[in-house]
């Protein structure tokens, strides 16, 4: 997979943007305020990719992006896992004694949560991690620490205090790959993932029907969530990855099922799967 850039949400020392920069180790990286902003990036055409936190091991999903990403307009052509290794970084000189607020990404926050209470220092939420190490080496104060990763200790010219900082050790975040381009992958390729979301009515039996087609055909299901659809409390909306092409043939039986039981249906893309997932 090849591209001149990618966008990314954040400032520069983001995770989303080092885990660009393992993917596209030649892209320049577009830094983005908002997520929506980003999207909007790719659409424009002011960057080729889209690098779109989804999940992580240890806080759940990213509610933000799986709410935007069904409206992005971009297709998903591929996955990656990041391995998250937090530090805590503070300005040259500055001890754990001397630090009184820890700044990060509420992701950043959830995950070392533990380490943070113990160490009985209050939580200060930022938009995001990278933004924080800029924060605290503006503020220049022995007092003020931030989550974030050695990229951003580099580019803010921050110490790093403490590594593997998180509370566990198993700690990945995986990002989804968007493009304005559908991928190119045959139906009978290996190790394919499809992702599309569909609504239901909030009836009896709506979800059972609509997913009896993939107990039925044979096809294993990785990730399922719902969330509230924009229209109101009883309409619900899921988010589905699932294994295989939609033109193999027990695959189309089930979407077949699928759409015939849900009120609305939409494909957003087909992807090889990240090698991670064999480990």
């Amino acid at each position: 997979m090849k591209t001149n850039s990618f966008a990314f949400q954040g400032v520069n020392g983001a995770y989303s943007e080092q885990a660009g920069k393992n993917v596209f180790p030649d892209a320049s990286s577009v830094p983005c305020a908002t997520f929506e902003e980003m999207f909007a990036c790719v659409r424009d055409g002011k960057a080729d990719i889209a690098l779109v936190p989804i999940e992580n091991s240890q806080a759940g999903r990213v509610a933000d992006t799986q709410r935007l990403i069904p409206d992005s307009d971009l297709n998903i052509i591929g996955e990656y896992f990041l391995e998250v290794r937090h530090n805590l970084l503070v300005i040259p000189g500055a001890k754990i004694n001397d630090v009184k607020r820890i700044h990060s990404h509420e992701q950043g926050i959830a995950q070392c949560r533990n380490k943070i209470i113990k160490l009985n220092k209050e939580m200060v939420i930022a938009a995001d991690t990278a933004g924080s190490a800029k924060k605290i080496s503006e503020l220049n104060k022995k007092e003020d620490a931030a989550i974030a990763s050695t990229l951003a200790a580099e580019i803010y010219n921050l110490e790093i205090l403490e590594e593997n900082f998180q509370d566990a050790q198993y700690n990945v975040t995986r990002f989804l790959i968007m493009s304005k381009h559908k991928s190119s992958i045959e139906s009978n390729e290996s190790d394919l993932l499809t992702t599309l979301v569909f609504v239901v009515r909030s009836i009896p039996a709506s979800l059972y029907k609509c997913l009896g087609g993939f107990a039925s055909n044979g096809i294993n299901i990785t990730k399922l969530e719902s969330y509230i659809h924009p229209q109101g409390f009883d309409v619900a909306q899921f988010y589905i990855d699932f294994e295989g092409h939609p033109e193999h043939p027990s695959v189309k039986l089930a979407i077949e099922d699928l759409k015939f039981y849900s009120k609305d249906y939409k494909l957003l893309g087909v992807y090889k799967a990240s090698e991670f997932r064999k480990k």
